[in-house]
Parts: C-alpha cells; sequence; structure tokens
C-alpha cells in the first residue's frame, strides 16, 4: 500500500469512528474495539493517527456496525404532510465525507475533470465528492450574474410547478470534451436532472454517471432506461 492511500485509510477509520461516537458511548467503543477509551478518544479528536496495521484490524471491527444507508435514512426528517427534510444529513460533515468517499471510489478510473450540480442544496455534496476526486465543482443557476459574458442554458418544465424554468452555466464551467460527473441531493421529477445533461452536451462535454443521494419514486430508473452511463442514488423513498 502507497504512503498516501495508507494516509487515507487512517482518515477514513477517523471519520468512521466520529460517526459512530454520534450512535455509541465511548464504553460501548472500548468495549467493541478492545482498546482503552483514552485511545479512542484521542483517535476521535484527531490528536493521533493509528498505526496501518491497527487501522486494518479496526476497519474489520468496526464494519459491521456502520451502515451509510441506514445513516442516512435515520437523519432525514419528515413532517406530518409527508415533507422531507434532508438538511440534517448534509450537514452531517463526516458523514457527508464517507459518502463522497464511496462515490468517488466508483470513479477514480474515468478521470473526471468537472462534478456538476444546479444551486443550492446539489452543492453541498457536490463539494465533497469533488474534493475526493480531485476534480472541480461547477454548478447551474437559476438567473444570470453579472460579470459573465456567455452562459450555456435550457429550459425546462419541473412538474409540480407547471412553469418554466432556466438553468445558466458559465461557459469558461465545462470545455469542449470534458468528464464530467452530475450530481444532486434529491430527485424528484428528474427535469432538473435531464437539464443538466443538455447543458454537458452543449458544451460538448461528456456525461460520465449521475449521482444523487436521495430519490424518491422511479425516477432514477427512468434516467438508467434515457442514458448509456451510470445512475444511481444512496437511497430511495
Amino acid at each position: 500500500m502507497g504512503q498516501l492511500k495508507a494516509v487515507q485509510e487512517k482518515l477514513r477509520l477517523i471519520r468512521i469512528l466520529r460517526l459512530l461516537k454520534k450512535s455509541y458511548t465511548y464504553e460501548e467503543l472500548s468495549r467493541i474495539t478492545g482498546l482503552p477509551i483514552t485511545v479512542l478518544n484521542r483517535y476521535v479528536r484527531g490528536k493521533v493517527l493509528p498505526s496501518s496495521e491497527r487501522t486494518k484490524e479496526l476497519m474489520e471491527l468496526l464494519s459491521p456496525y456502520i451502515n451509510i444507508e441506514e445513516e442516512v435514512r435515520k437523519r432525514i426528517k419528515f413532517d406530518e404532510r409527508g415533507f422531507f427534510d434532508n438538511m440534517p444529513v448534509l450537514s452531517d460533515t463526516t458523514l457527508m465525507s464517507l459518502i463522497a468517499e464511496e462515490v468517488a471510489s466508483k470513479y477514480m478510473d474515468k478521470d473526471i475533470d468537472k462534478v456538476l450540480t444546479a444551486e443550492t442544496d446539489g452543492i453541498v455534496l457536490g463539494t465533497h465528492i469533488a474534493r475526493e476526486l480531485g476534480a472541480d465543482l461547477v454548478y447551474a443557476k437559476k438567473k444570470k450574474e453579472v460579470g459573465v459574458e456567455r452562459f450555456y442554458e435550457v429550459n425546462y418544465v419541473p412538474s409540480a410547478s407547471g412553469s418554466v424554468m432556466t438553468l445558466y452555466l458559465p461557459h469558461w464551467a465545462l470545455k469542449k470534451g470534458e468528464s464530467v460527473l452530475i450530481v444532486d441531493d434529491v430527485i424528484r421529477s428528474g427535469e432538473t436532472q435531464r437539464a443538466l445533461v443538455e447543458l454537458v452536451h452543449q458544451a460538448s462535454a461528456k456525461p460520465i454517471g449521475m449521482f444523487f443521494l436521495i430519490s424518491v419514486g422511479d425516477e432514477v430508473e427512468k434516467l438508467k432506461g434515457e442514458y448509456p452511463f451510470p445512475v444511481e442514488s444512496l437511497i430511495k423513498l
């Protein structure tokens, strides 16, 4: 294992411990791992990095206790009308980092140049994934900005609104031939995501895949039938 990969594994372990610490006490984690509370505390606080051997051992011990999908589900809050709030997921930086690592691992060999999303909630997820991929994040906006001379733009009609919406992306954001991963926090009707694909095509760039944190209904399956690249979501509601 290379030195960089070894450090990444250690940092991943620390993120897992930090996530587990939100559900388990130090005493419980000590019983699971066999490590003193003081050692676990130093790991969680980032004061000390475990050795490579201990990292491997702890990963094997803790893997049964980590389920990223369930961690996302239990943070989603529903109101009495059935609408949900995913801010508790997006605001959990440890969880988002672990999700981004998982997504990025599937695209590391694709040489992604840009991660594309739409403002605003998709930006959080896009930032984490772009960082893991070593790519730039760009995002389409609903209004033209002063100071930008040329835009790619696409009109679409969200099914819930019945009105025409427009997404704008500065020309500099995507270049011909660039590989683009499209991400968003939630997909409901799919119109916004189709508009993002159209922006990529306008720029003569290449859509490599789509990833959504949460899908509502069967839109992911529909998109899989429309596009030749991978389309997936972490959880379906």
